[in-house]
């Protein structure tokens, strides 16, 4: 038992409201804040909770496994007979490698770094298979040990100032590449390490596009983190917007770019605490920063282009549990023309979600099924996408259990 005298649910043996009870009292979250994403009373979550009223049904238990961001299925209900991920994969194959070489800490240089601009093309052939390549976290694995080491090398072998800045900005972006593969992995401190060390190099560099990038993925790990790190995605997101503003009226396309996506999380933020209005301001703000980029323009490394701002009204949505709202949006995005797989992938999912927001499982699973054709690998660490298959396993129509049984065998869960 932990020193708190706190019962641990992972530990000891207890029924599904004690360990929701839990989970949700670490997360930061009141039985009201819990009962209102439910769509139930804060006296609704107290009764399962105390025990007054019995277990809920599978679709409220996956409901309640998203919001409180369990690791596993069996850590909220107990049976540990069936042990399913839900937000983290069962670890790529690769994570030990790239967590090697994030912890290696060699002080000596045995041989001289690669020059800047191979590094440079190394990291741009790298950001474009991230997005190109269906298996991205396959082929950015093998990239991403080689990648962590030459830049940590070159940083500590700059001689002059300007060129150690400049080494930082690189290290930094390598840091960020990381983060997308280390995200959804079942290791939350290599997360952390990666994002911390992303935040330092991107300071030391003193770019404004490595500082917008570096900040715009820690307001995410916040974010994801749970409601009580959601004040610190905000200081990330808006401490960095009154940073970059400034710059606006002579920066390029890419400082741009960072400030529009990182508008957009602070809205992403405001859409998750269910502040409507906030969302939607924020969005607007981003569309039109959006509209001052060329119309073929697409960052490299967030997606922000004008194409994404209809996904991202999805995701507001969505987020806001707003089901029809969330089918309007989708209807009016085109995901045929956001040119990264994964982000496109990512952009099925928010959909599939508001599908099944406003009723409509069937074309959910569809639009899962689509997901999984841009990216597999994007689908099988994505938590929501697995909330809806499985419940969809059971869902009283047989043709739909069987469409969600056989998506659910391609994702690796255990089908009904």
């Amino acid at each position: 038992m932990p020193i708190d005298a706190t019962p641990d649910p992972y530990a000891d043996p207890m029924v599904f409201g004690q360990r929701m009870q839990i989970l949700r009292t670490r997360h930061g979250m009141t039985r009201d804040q819990l009962g209102g994403l439910l769509g139930r009373s804060g006296s609704w979550v107290k009764g399962v909770e105390t025990g007054r009223l019995r277990t809920p049904r599978l679709e409220v238990i996956l409901r309640v496994a998203e919001l409180l961001r369990v690791r596993d299925l069996s850590d909220l209900t107990g049976d540990q007979t069936t042990h399913l991920p839900l937000f983290t994969g069962p670890g790529h194959p690769r994570l030990a490698a790239v967590k090697a070489a994030v912890d290696a800490f060699p002080l000596g240089a045995s041989r001289e770094a690669p020059p800047a601009e191979h590094l440079a093309a190394r990291l741009a052939r790298a950001w474009s298979a991230r997005h190109s390549a269906p298996n991205h976290r396959e082929v950015i694995g093998a990239l991403l040990p080689g990648l962590i080491r030459d830049a940590q090398l070159a940083v500590r072998q700059a001689d002059l100032a300007a060129t150690r800045r400049a080494a930082q900005a690189r290290l930094a972006e390598v840091y960020s590449l990381s983060q997308f593969f280390i995200a959804y992995q079942p290791d939350a401190a290599l997360l952390w390490r990666v994002v911390e060390r992303g935040l330092v190099a991107a300071q030391e560099s003193e770019d404004p596009h490595a500082l917008g990038i570096a900040a715009w993925l820690a307001a995410q790990a916040h974010r994801d983190a749970g409601p009580n790190h959601h004040d610190a995605a905000d200081a990330v997101s808006l401490e960095t917007l009154r940073y970059l503003e400034p710059l606006l009226p002579d920066a390029g396309d890419d400082v741009l770019a960072i400030t529009g996506a990182l508008t957009f999380e602070a809205g992403y933020t405001a859409a998750r605490r269910g502040e409507s209005g906030t969302a939607w301001r924020y969005w607007d703000q981003a569309r039109a920063m959006a509209d001052r980029l060329p119309e073929d323009y697409f960052h490299p490394v967030t997606s922000f282009s004008r194409a994404i701002m209809g996904a991202h009204a999805v995701t507001v949505a969505v987020e806001l549990h707003a089901g029809g709202e969330s089918v309007r949006q989708a209807a009016a995005a085109d995901a045929v023309v956001i040119r990264s797989r994964p982000r496109r992938a990512r952009h099925r999912i928010e959909e599939a979600r508001g599908y099944q927001l406003d009723g409509q499982p069937d074309v959910a699973l569809a639009t899962l099924a689509q997901a999984h054709e841009a990216a597999p690998e994007t689908i099988k660490y994505n938590g929501y996408a697995k909330s809806i298959v499985l419940e969809e396993t059971e869902a009283k129509s047989p043709a739909r259990r069987r469409r969600a049984s056989a998506l659910a065998v391609r994702l690796g869960l255990p089908a009904a």
